[in-house]
């Protein structure tokens, strides 16, 4: 039989705890990006102070609580501030080769020709050049580079 909920000498019972900790991971599947499985991992960290120090009131499980709610939270908070900073690479298609320098395949008449660039020939459009010159990458149009001596 599981011990009350409630302890008469005035503190909550590790089981309540777990109960709150689980519950608040279930509910982040439910509510992806919130801080709700931080809180729970305080509850539950809560719950194993509790188990090892029973007599421990209800203020002091509280304060506990908080503190450790409050610190996990902003240590996510500061996580992801650090790993959102970083740009994007992924779905940029032919902008991911701004930049980059590339050898004309074939000359570039009337704006449009065909550039190497890695083991790849692209459609490319700019100024008429020839064959073999080296061109800079400045954007994109669709799957068409757009390119500039370089």
């Amino acid at each position: 039989m599981l011990p009350p909920m409630y302890n008469p000498s005035g503190g909550f019972e590790v089981w309540l705890w777990v109960a709150i900790g689980l519950t608040l991971a279930a509910l982040e599947i439910i509510v992806p990006g919130a801080a709700l499985i931080w809180i729970g991992l305080a509850a539950l960290i809560v719950a194993l102070i509790g188990w090892l120090w029973p007599t421990m009131a209800l203020a002091p499980q509280l304060i506990l609580f908080a503190v450790i709610s409050g610190a996990s939270v902003a240590a996510m908070l500061v996580s992801r501030k650090f790993t959102s900073a970083a740009p994007p690479s992924v779905n940029l298609g032919p902008n991911r080769f701004v930049g980059e320098r590339a050898t004309l395949e074939t000359p570039i008449i009337n704006g449009r020709g065909e550039a190497r660039l890695g083991d790849t020939i692209w459609p490319v459009r700019g100024p008429d050049m020839v064959a073999g010159a080296t061109v800079r990458v400045v954007g994109s149009d669709g799957t068409v580079l757009i390119v500039e001596p370089a």
